[in-house]
């Protein structure tokens, strides 16, 4: 018999814990955000270290803890597909992205196409994009906070609806990048902290031998647990998501934001080698978790709290700590949504006002004061916008949306980004279709997919056979940026790709 649902006392005192904890330091940031650069980029002040632990708290949302360690849990070896989609993308972000991130731009994405293309196109379609990835992230987050807070605080959906969106407001509004860097941190020693403490505990009881438990889930379960096939049945399915998955984290706009947030290139790129060993670390302890779940709790027990096996994680610190650490582990998933959705938030923000406001309707004219009002109230207006779509999608299949979040950042901002850093040829309307052609192309074929079309509608059939588009619609967008800048080409823009090279390598500052 679980205890969840009903109010815990330990979770709740762990939570208001973490809620003073994260207060305090952003009335310790808020002294020192007094320009736009310590807004969105914290000063360029924050070490490798820092930064790494930053982008690994950023990066390992409930979707990470709580799902992973659930489909795990519930479809066996499968379940390591989002895992190793996810870290295989920081690679590439190390290697391609990183360090022309930081040399090239200023707070988002949009800035390096920018620099040699004509800048309001290209960033109103930048934004078309980052803007849809980061609403569909949104959603995702907080509609598993409404969930999660309903089953482990026992507080109804729309309460903790409001509850996320106003302290990760406070978060933001006042702390800007400060605070939620730091924030993240905290979030990420936690989450690093207590998937390490319940993995010991599960091995403890298997003479610390992974081995031994996988042996235990497959008497118990059958061959098929450690063999792959029961998740991803279609071997092209599995290309597509995992191509996603990969490309869609070098994309990611809360995620390259934090790039600026560093003194220079070569820290940038340590932060990325220091992100990669966290979250390898991590997604291997959800490994653990979800055998140790299967195993120690069981199949049946999960799914009857959630059909989903998102309670797995949950379920098992119970199983093995009683309610006290069911309390800690739940604080700390909700430390981990309030965390997620600040650092979106906050990328939605310098979107909006940096790139819409600043650059497009201002004409790059506006002074320190007025940029710094405009990031306030878009911070204020998307912390609006999270609370009503939580509250709109309660009880809504949103599991797609995670999925589609990144097939989106994969297929619209993944290949402009690159081409524009490493192809000459590279023009503004090829940019610009592209992007749009991956936004669009992406949401209509996930529209059209079986997610939407029999697991949503319950029609029959679906139109378009696959449920992640990344195969069709990431090599699309390259083909269509290519083919447009070919055709109608701008020996300009070309030229200015010298400079963006020397920029490229010696840096801006």
């Amino acid at each position: 018999m679980t205890s969840l649902g009903e109010p815990n006392l330990t979770a709740i005192g762990f939570f208001i814990g973490f809620i003073v904890l994260s207060l305090g330091i952003t009335v310790w940031a808020a002294r020192k955000t007094r320009t736009t650069d310590q807004f969105y980029a914290a000063g360029r002040s924050v070490t490798a270290f820092q930064n790494g632990l930053a982008l690994a708290g950023d990066y390992m949302s409930a979707a990470s803890f709580l799902g992973i360690a659930g489909l795990v849990a519930v479809s066996g070896f499968d379940g390591l597909i989002y895992s190793v989609g996810w870290l295989v993308g920081w690679p590439i972000v190390m290697f391609l992205i990183a360090e022309p991130l930081r040399n090239l731009g200023r707070y988002t994405f949009a800035d390096v196409l920018a620099t040699r293309l004509r800048a309001t196109p290209i960033r109103i379609a930048a934004s078309i994009g980052a803007l849809a990835v980061i609403t569909f992230y949104l959603i995702a987050q907080m509609v598993g906070a409404g969930n999660l807070i309903r089953l482990l605080f026992g507080l109804q959906y729309e309460l903790a609806i409001v509850i996320v969106g106003v302290v990760m407001l406070a978060y933001v509004l006042f702390g800007g990048m400060i605070a939620t860097t730091w924030v993240q941190i905290v979030k990420a020693v936690m989450l690093l902290g207590g998937a390490t403490l319940m993995a010991l505990l599960v091995l403890s009881r298997f003479g610390m031998n992974p081995l031994a438990l996988f042996a235990e889930a497959q008497a118990r379960y059958g061959d098929s647990v450690l063999s792959p096939g029961r998740l991803v049945t279609d071997p092209i399915d599995a290309i597509s998501l995992g191509l996603a998955l990969m490309l869609g984290t070098a994309g990611l706009p809360h995620i390259l934001m934090r790039f600026y947030t560093v003194p220079d290139a070569r820290t940038a790129r340590t932060s990325v080698g220091y992100a990669t060993a966290f979250i390898g670390f991590f997604y291997l302890l959800t490994f653990i978790l979800g055998f140790g779940a299967m195993v120690i709790i069981g199949r049946d027990a999960i799914t009857a709290v959630d059909a989903g096996g998102n309670m797995a994680a949950p379920l098992l610190a119970e199983g093995i700590g009683g309610t006290p650490f069911l309390g800690f582990i739940a604080a700390v998933a909700f430390a981990t949504i309030l965390a997620v959705v600040a650092g979106l938030t906050l990328s939605g923000a310098a979107t909006l006002s940096h790139d819409l406001w600043v650059n497009v309707v201002r004409g790059a004219h506006a002074d320190e004061r007025e940029q710094l009002v405009v990031a306030r109230v878009a911070t204020v207006v998307l912390a609006g916008l999270s609370i009503l779509l939580g509250i709109t999608f309660k009880g809504q299949n949103v599991a797609y949306m995670v999925g589609l979040a990144f097939a989106i950042a994969a297929s619209a901002n993944f290949p402009a980004l690159v081409l524009s850093i490493f192809w000459r040829r590279l023009t503004t309307a090829g940019a610009q279709t592209s992007m749009l052609v991956g936004t669009v192309s992406t949401i209509v074929l996930i529209f059209l997919s079986p997610t939407i079309q029999i697991d949503v509608l319950k029609n029959a059939d679906a139109w378009f056979p696959l449920r992640n588009p990344g195969i069709v619609t990431i090599p699309l967008a390259f083909a269509t940026a290519i083919l447009v800048s070919l055709l109608r080409p701008a020996p300009a823009e070309a030229r200015r790709f010298v400079e963006l090279e020397r920029q490229l390598h010696l840096g801006v500052d």
